[in-house]
């Protein structure tokens, strides 16, 4: 099809991007333009030497940044937010292109790094302080905790939110104190490596922000057992591969791993805005959105009147191919994904499961395109009932008590992301705590709890280990040392001392203590 490429994404821009990935074997991949199929750019191979070699490279650099003072290193961080703010829509430029979603998804992945970074800038100095408490002995000792950075951390990051997870993880690491070695999805690679750039302009010291590229099983193992310590975004069953290699390397790993969110819409909701925030959880992102929408629990009192606002809106919705803020939904990342969605849909059809909206591809639009689809009688025994889809598919089910809502919300071995829709705040969220869940919306899809970089986001069950944002996601990337000073020698009996006398006196001392509440 023809479509005007946007004219910030020129061939010698993507070539300058690529030079980067280091590749001596001389193998490449074809990157190509979703909405289109054309090749964009042969993105280099990295070979396990070439992995080995950048872990060397930011292991140096690295050693060098860890001895900088936080100030200065946040000095970095506090250039490169103006930066990527006002580079937002190049960045969407090359989002769009690679990944073939809609431009307002786009600018708004744009935005998570400079999020992160503002928040974390304010907060770093606080939690990467050495915290001083008293030791045993009160007043002749302390024991001090202080934060040391892990090392070389190694962030491997999805193609539904390259820019969003490839750079914004590796930024809490950086502050921290650490290098990097980030391998993004080969479909997605241009993005993240514009972030790098964006990062080194500001200040960041070359060497210490490494990108390698080539397929999981291909990279993935070396790239562990070179790392101090792994952030992982992908599906549960990648998840679990990375951990045990993790565990047997005996590092530490955070696993943002898959979901089969549900959204529960109560009587008292405001249908409108139920239907309006559906939209957005169901097809934003074309669905490929970790914590998005794929289950929809109704009350039967009000599923008629849900379910027809619904597919009317679905099949409303403006879905084409645009580098502008026009359409509403744009193309699945590539074709192959396309056909993985339309086998859940045709497998739950074949299973008795009927579509109200949607269904099928749309070649005319593009490769990848597919339409927004709304399914009824999903059951567990169909893919699109037991499995993530990860696609703008959903199924919508009845329910006739809040207690059998809650139920069937809680039915699914994953637990990353749900959302509760009420006109009763309180009931909502006293309905939400009950589902298990690690992020949970009121009146909101997931864009409050994403975008809360105050407090953790992470999964539960088997939707993954760890969190990103809040403190830990800050902390996670250090080693905690205990600075332990004793100031006089009184740790033990004295010279000469009876030993029975010596536990009489600690043990008196220890009551002592208990009752004064210095200890």
């Amino acid at each position: 099809m023809s479509l005007q490429r946007p004219a910030s994404v020129t061939d010698a821009f993507l070539q300058q991007l690529v030079s980067r990935v280091p590749s001596t074997a001389g193998g490449t991949w074809k990157l190509t333009e979703v909405y289109t199929g054309e090749v964009l750019v042969e993105l280099p191979q990295s070979t396990p030497a070439d992995i080995e070699q950048a872990f060397v490279k930011a292991r140096a650099a690295q050693a060098e940044w860890s001895q900088w003072p936080l100030a200065k290193r946040l000095r970095v961080f506090k250039k490169a937010h103006s930066l990527f703010v006002r580079n937002a829509h190049k960045t969407a430029d090359l989002i769009q292109v690679e990944s073939g979603k809609n431009r307002r998804m786009a600018i708004e992945e744009s935005c998570d790094p400079p999020m992160v970074m503002s928040h974390y800038i304010k907060h770093a100095p606080r939690l990467l302080a050495p915290k001083k408490v008293g030791g045993p002995v009160p007043f002749l000792t302390t024991s001090t905790a202080i934060r040391q950075p892990k090392g070389v951390v190694g962030v491997i990051a999805p193609w539904n939110f390259p820019f969003a997870t490839g750079i914004s993880d590796a930024v809490t690491a950086l502050i921290a104190g650490n290098g990097v070695v980030l391998k993004p999805d080969n479909k997605t690679a241009l993005s993240p490596l514009w972030g790098i750039t964006m990062l080194e302009e500001a200040g960041l010291p070359k060497g210490l922000f490494q990108v390698v590229c080539g397929e999981g099983p291909d990279v993935g193992p070396t790239l562990i057992d070179n790392a101090n310590y792994v952030m992982f975004t992908g599906s549960t069953a990648t998840g679990r591969v990375i951990g045990e290699r993790a565990g047997r390397n005996l590092i530490g790993a955070c696993l943002e791993l898959g979901g089969k969110n549900p959204m529960i819409v109560l009587d008292d909701a405001d249908l409108d805005e139920a239907v309006e925030g559906a939209v957005f959880g169901v097809f934003g992102n074309t669905g490929q959105i970790c914590m998005h929408i794929e289950r929809i629990y109704l009350p039967e009192s009000r599923y008629e009147a849900f379910r027809d606002k619904f597919v009317a809106r679905a099949k409303a919705l403006d879905v084409r191919a645009a580098y502008d803020f026009g359409p509403e939904m744009g193309s699945l990342v590539s074709v192959d994904h396309k056909d993985r969605v339309q086998s859940h849909v045709d497998d739950a059809v074949a299973k008795g499961a009927t579509v109200l909206a949607g269904g099928k591809a749309r070649p005319d639009l593009g490769p990848a395109f597919f339409e927004p689809t709304i399914l009824e009688g999903v059951t567990k025994d169909m893919l699109a009932g037991e499995c993530e889809t990860f696609g703008p598919v959903v199924a919508l089910h009845r329910y006739r008590t809040v207690d059998e809502a809650v139920e069937l919300a809680n039915d699914t071995d994953y637990g990353l992301n749900a959302s509760v829709w009420g006109g009763d705040v309180d009931a909502a969220c006293a309905v939400a705590r009950r589902i298990h869940s690690g992020n949970v919306n009121v009146n909101d899809i997931l864009a409050t709890a994403f975008a809360s970089k105050g407090t953790p986001s992470g999964g539960v069950k088997q939707s993954g280990v760890g969190a990103r944002h809040g403190d830990q996601g800050l902390t996670k990337y250090t080693d905690v040392q205990n600075l332990a000073v004793l100031k006089k020698q009184v740790m033990g009996a004295r010279p000469g001392q009876d030993y029975d006398a010596y536990v009489k006196s600690m043990l008196s001392g220890l009551s002592m203590m208990r009752k004064t509440r210095i200890r």
